[in-house]
């Protein structure tokens, strides 16, 4: 079993300081879900396989921890409403206010979709390697990212339309 190396955290560190940040929409939030992401991967082994599949393995790592934490957060936010009787705070309305800035329509997109972007566009993942780091389907990969282009694109041009409501079984 190999273990990871220093050059190979440096190599991939501002890869995954970049998808967090995207992620997280905060400085100190990204760094710490980075540290969170390191540590987690220093503990179990990496893929025997070549560095391209490194980097989506700790893709995959930073995206649960995310994921994770954004389940903690959302049940740690109800607790507070339960005990203090006060609605929490929505998200701000900073980034919806600058129609123009390409960066700023593009932190308003969900969080799937962004994750897909990024992982595809940036940082230059094949749809298979995005579908194991996601733990979803190819097809699924395909269709968000292609729901998520025209999105954005409707959101840079000006006609942004609601996301429709789907039915969950």
């Amino acid at each position: 079993m190999s273990q990871l190396t220093d050059g190979e955290i440096r190599q991939v560190m501002p890869h995954l300081q970049r998808f967090a940040l995207w992620l997280t929409r905060n400085p100190h939030s990204a760094e710490d879900l980075v540290q969170s992401c390191l540590t987690k991967a220093l503990i179990r082994q990496p893929p025997n396989e070549d560095a391209h599949s490194l980097r989506a393995w700790l893709f995959t790592i930073l995206y649960r921890q995310f994921i994770d934490g954004e389940r903690r957060r959302k049940r740690y936010m109800k607790l507070l409403t339960f005990f203090t009787g006060e609605e929490a705070l929505g998200y701000s309305t900073e980034s919806l206010a600058i129609a123009d800035d390409t960066l700023a329509q593009f932190a308003t997109l969900p969080t799937d979709y962004r994750a897909i972007l990024l992982l595809v566009s940036v940082e230059g993942l094949s749809y298979k390697e995005v579908a194991e780091t996601l733990d979803i389907p190819p097809g699924t990969v395909m269709s968000r990212l292609s729901r998520a282009r025209k999105l954005l694109h409707e959101k840079l041009e000006g006609k942004a339309t609601p996301l429709p409501l789907r039915r969950l079984k």
